[in-house]
């Protein structure tokens, strides 16, 4: 039997050396992959702005760079930090109504049922709703355990608070140098790709424009329903708007789900307990501006061609958040459009004529 050629053995084994390197040095970056994701996220998205700002300061990339970094702390972060202590407040606030009974979920119950219409309560009663005594009970028990987790984590936060200032500093070290680099890097990683030109170019621009569309069509209108929803909370009089608000943004992630789940719930309650014209006020908020935000400013930041499927939405989302956290809703849509992308290409090339 033949020895195999050196040159073939050496290749092999530097392949294997380079699979154990990249492993290792995803390992060691493993415990800041939440900053070193949000870097890259950050950076993709301000790109725009960092490109028009190096056309204004030619030859001096650090500067715009700078510049750029300085107006993400303005809009994004320091925002941020105010937006989420004034929610940790109103979630501690929130837990501490509910065991001291101030929020007497009981009571809620009792006139709800008794400004519904007998027919709704004879509905209720048949599948199984009709006990409040033991709807009280579950209710509690989960109001009183999600508070308990808001508030924990509120705590865990301010105790972390170092580890958090760590990771907002790589984060924004990252994005300084992608800002800076970017172009060199996107060129020295594409020439490193086992693919041809054509299909880097299409993986590189799918990839920026899902990331784009994912912060653009996402983010924003979740912002601007969570905003609209908590000040409408505010206006008729119900506790701690802020925390309602958050939460409508983030259920706002789900299509075809969304805001409803909130505000729906509040305003029957208002109906049946003949609080009419907040009732009135929030259904309409709710029907005709939380409910037209997806309709109309979606499609205006993202565009027609940028989105996906709400089901493939829904279950890329959904998936992403319970494998990755709060990461997840960026990574879950972010791999299903790239799974996608990467078949339109295969099939691309396998229709394509021969030359």
């Amino acid at each position: 039997m033949k020895d195999e050629p050196i040159s073939t053995l050496e290749h092999r084994a530097f392949i294997g050396f380079l699979v154990i390197a990249s492993l290792a040095m995803a390992w060691i970056a493993a415990p800041f992959y939440g900053a070193i994701l949000w870097g890259v996220v950050t950076a993709i998205v301000f790109w725009p702005l960092n490109r028009r700002l190096m056309a204004l300061f030619p030859n001096m990339r650090s500067l715009a760079a700078i510049v750029t970094l300085l107006a993400i702390i303005g809009i994004v972060i320091i925002p941020s930090i105010m937006v989420g202590s004034l929610l940790i407040e109103q979630a501690i606030s929130t837990y501490s109504s509910l065991q001291s009974r101030q929020i007497d979920i009981g009571k809620i119950l009792n006139d709800l049922y008794a400004g519904l219409p007998p027919s709704v309560n004879n509905a209720l009663d048949r599948a199984g709703w009709g006990d409040t005594a033991a709807l009280q009970k579950k209710l509690e028990s989960v109001a009183t355990s999600g508070a308990r987790i808001a508030a924990a984590q509120a705590l865990s936060f301010g105790q972390g608070a170092f580890n958090f200032a760590i990771s907002l500093g790589i984060m924004l070290y990252l994005t300084f140098f992608l800002l800076r680099d970017g172009n060199s890097l996107q060129r020295k990683i594409g020439e490193r790709m086992p693919l041809a030109a054509t299909m880097r170019r299409d993986l590189f621009e799918k990839f920026a424009t899902v990331v784009r569309a994912t912060i653009k069509g996402s983010i924003v209108v979740a912002i601007v329903q969570g905003f609209v929803g908590g000040v409408v909370f505010w206006f008729i009089g119900i506790q701690a708007p802020l925390l309602w608000g958050v939460v409508m943004g983030f259920l706002s992630l789900l299509p075809a789900i969304g805001t409803g789940l909130v505000w729906v719930p509040v305003a029957v309650y208002l109906f049946a307990t003949g609080q009419t014209w907040q009732g009135a006020v929030l259904t309409g908020c709710g029907v005709f501006v939380i409910g037209m935000v997806d309709n109309v400013l979606r499609p205006i930041l993202v565009g027609k061609d940028t989105r996906m499927p709400d089901y493939v939405v829904l279950i890329s989302t959904l998936g992403g958040i319970s494998v990755m956290g709060v990461n997840g809703f960026i990574v879950g849509p972010l791999i299903a459009a790239l799974f996608i992308a990467a078949w339109d290409i295969f099939l691309l090339e396998r229709t394509a004529p021969s030359a």
